[in-house]
């Protein structure tokens, strides 16, 4: 639990703590009971926090009232263990505290249940005016602070600083410069100043404990930090414009509000499906007659580059489909990069040897995707099955292309050369082999 959360008590709850700090011909018990009644377990962190402030003055609380204090706080915490009560180490200090009244240590020794002081429920029956009066010091034995520390531990032990005021703010509660130590400030004596005149401020002193109960805090009186404004600079002239800004500005139309996002739907639909599995004849039909009848529809069908490979492998004819509507766009290098980039595959190939004979491919990506099918032959060594069968499908590809006219040989020739002589030994190598030798 942190103490140093700062907590205010209200207004109602003032009162009625107050009401009960002066019940001193009430039994301690009925008043407790009473506490429990009329205050909820939320409030009792603030209210223990305004009890412990006053009794950091002696002079502040009368006997009775301290005692009934100190009952509220062990109250609030009877139903944990003492060890778990924020306010033990307070409790234990004035337990050893030789300046207060034996009475009111013994009082407190008792809720701390220690040593021989184990009768708390018999003490709690009597009221605090009684339990002054029967008071016998002669039969209570009072332990030193270390004692007390010894037998609760850490817990006992507040440290440097109890209070988060402590350790840089002013306390709250200061002694009156005007009232020896150790005199009573309620006593007749004290309520006149010598001459005669009244003194200021002791009149009320059930107002002024409530102005008291009601506004403290954990925080203390904190120094104020002065923090002086900084200074102006002078404006230059050429920030003159900022104060009077053009702010002439033309509205800019967006053609797309309120435009059908359902047009599309279902093409969209049915190529996501695409990307994972083939889809049938119908379905198929049905994506190019959506294309067909509008073109435009390939722009919004969700089909980026990335996604390509994927419908590539599973509906070669819708990729060519869609790559041949996109010829025009210019983010058509795009699809191609990455088209080239893909694994070699029969249906890879495929779209690029129907795009051949649908549309004109450039002539650099059709050098980069025959340079990239040779060196996926070349590279297959492990697995002489899946090369052998690599080498026959880029064979057959190459001789499609070259019969259609669609690459110009001299560009390649080297290189497809030597392909085929690296693979001599496989039927469709040495076919292409021999169609290179009739074009020299």
């Amino acid at each position: 639990m942190n103490r140093s959360t700062t907590m205010i008590m209200k207004i109602d709850e003032s009162a009625v703590v107050l009401s009960l700090l002066k019940s001193d011909l009430l039994p301690i018990e009925d008043v407790l009971s009473e506490f429990n009644s009329k205050l909820q377990s939320s409030s009792y962190l603030a209210v223990c926090n305004s009890l412990s402030m006053l009794l950091q003055d002696q002079k502040l609380l009368l006997g009775t009232e301290r005692l009934i204090a100190f009952a509220i706080i062990y109250k609030c915490y009877s139903s944990q263990k003492p060890s778990l009560n924020p306010f033990l180490s307070e409790m234990i200090s004035a337990a050893c505290n030789e300046q207060l009244e034996k009475s009111e240590r013994a009082f407190l020794l008792h809720l701390l249940q220690w040593n021989s002081y184990n009768n708390v429920k018999e003490i709690l029956k009597q009221s605090a005016v009684d339990y002054i009066r029967s008071f016998d010091p002669s039969t209570h034995d009072f332990p030193e602070l270390g004692e007390l520390q010894r037998e609760y531990g850490d817990k006992a032990d507040p440290g440097p600083s109890s209070h988060i005021f402590a350790d840089y703010s002013l306390k709250n509660l200061l002694h009156d410069p005007d009232v020896p130590r150790g005199c009573d400030p309620n006593s007749p004596e004290f309520d006149v100043q010598p001459g005669g005149n009244p003194r200021i401020g002791l009149g009320d002193r059930d107002e002024v404990l409530s102005e008291l109960l009601g506004n403290f805090t954990m925080e203390g009186l904190p120094p104020r930090w002065i923090r002086p404004c900084p200074p102006r600079y002078q404006v230059h002239q050429s920030e003159l414009l900022w104060i009077d800004p053009d702010n002439k500005h033309e509205l800019v139309w967006d053609d797309k509000m309120c435009a059908d996002t359902s047009r599309g739907a279902t093409l969209r639909d049915l190529l996501v499906k695409g990307l994972k599995v083939t889809l049938s004849p119908t379905e198929q039909e049905e994506i190019t007659t959506e294309l067909t009848n509008d073109p435009k529809l390939v722009y919004h069908c969700g089909i980026t580059p990335r996604k390509l490979p994927q419908l590539v492998e599973h509906n070669p004819q819708i990729a060519v489909e869609i790559l041949t509507k996109l010829m025009n766009s210019p983010e058509i290098v795009d699809y191609f990069t990455a088209l080239v980039n893909m694994d070699m595959s029969l249906h890879s190939m495929e779209v690029v040897n129907r795009l051949t004979t649908a549309v004109d491919l450039p002539k650099e990506f059709l050098r980069m995707y025959i340079t990239n099918c040779i060196s996926s032959c070349e590279n297959a060594k492990q697995d002489k099955y899946m090369q052998n069968r690599l080498v026959r499908l880029v064979c057959v590809f190459l001789q499609s292309l070259i019969r259609n006219n669609t690459i110009n040989v001299k560009d390649l020739f080297i290189e497809v050369q030597a392909f085929c002589i690296e693979f001599s030994r496989i039927r469709e190598a040495a076919g292409l082999f021999r169609l290179l030798k009739t074009l020299e």
